[in-house]
């Protein structure tokens, strides 16, 4: 994490969030090494940069204070719903042991994912950075109803049958989309759309890592906006209550549990 989004801070407090359960403190010190080499490796090769840049910000009005409780609430919710569809998924296609079947379901997906994107456009595809980017920099911020939903779609389909391109990048990228959303629900524009695009980003990957002191730190330096960190960290909180109500776990406890069970 902190090679591929410029976060040393938010890959060091993301171990320490996932691993807190454990005794830590028998391998905090290689580990705190290894994150600090590998985010100097990646300065060192792309130089020091942040994955965002640095949005226009603006916390004016009791409304933004309310959009801010919605967009987590959604973000804890959708984004554990949609964990746990995908890790039902997961369980009902390893019952396929049939090669012939396994090629058909990889087919079956591709075709979908294509079909989406051929019809409601690129913003369906990819990491979603088009969309942060987009929402964040620009006077457009308009995002439709489906972009959200389809993202979700887009990750059950392509993680759940071990696809490439990871879950992290994805759910920041739902997040913006359902703050932005969000957003013109409450008519909000400029600088407390871009709060409500990054807080939802923070609440939707809190609700599928379970670790809001991870999101909320990995946005504050995605974007350098220290002024916000309350409201990030205020976000994901609220996401991660919601999304403990929907399921008891985290995505990746589950993934583990999983993988144990099979190496036993």
């Amino acid at each position: 994490m902190a090679a591929a989004f410029n976060t040393l801070l938010g890959g060091i407090i993301f171990a320490i969030e996932e691993l807190s359960q454990f005794h830590i403190k028998y391998y905090k010190s290689p580990l705190f090494i290894a994150v600090i080499i590998s985010g100097l490796v990646a300065q060192g090769l792309g130089g020091s940069y942040l994955y965002l840049g640095t949005p226009r910000l603006d916390v004016s009005g009791f409304e933004v204070f309310l959009a801010v409780i919605v967009v987590s609430v959604l973000c804890g919710y959708f984004g554990s719903k949609m964990c746990h569809v995908m890790r039902r998924t997961m369980n009902f296609f390893r019952t396929f042991s049939n090669q012939k079947w396994e090629v058909g379901i990889i087919l079956l997906s591709a075709i979908l994912m294509a079909t989406a994107i051929f019809f409601l456009g690129t913003d369906v595809m990819g990491s979603g950075k088009q969309i942060m980017t987009r929402t964040l920099f620009t006077e457009d911020k308009t995002v439709a109803i489906y972009p959200s939903f389809a993202r979700m779609a887009g990750l059950i389909t392509s993680f759940s049958f071990d696809g490439a391109g990871g879950i992290f990048a994805p759910s920041l990228s739902t997040g913006a989309a359902f703050g932005a959303l969000i957003a013109q629900v409450f008519d909000l524009a400029g600088g407390n759309a871009d709060l409500l695009i990054l807080v939802g980003m923070a609440g939707f990957l809190t609700s599928v890592t379970r670790t809001p002191f991870t999101s909320a730190i990995i946005i504050f330096e995605m974007t350098d906006r220290h002024s916000i960190i309350f409201m990030l960290l205020i976000g994901s909180i609220i996401a991660n209550v919601i999304s403990s109500l929907v399921e008891e776990k985290s995505f990746y406890d589950y993934l583990r549990d999983d993988y144990l069970a099979e190496i036993k």
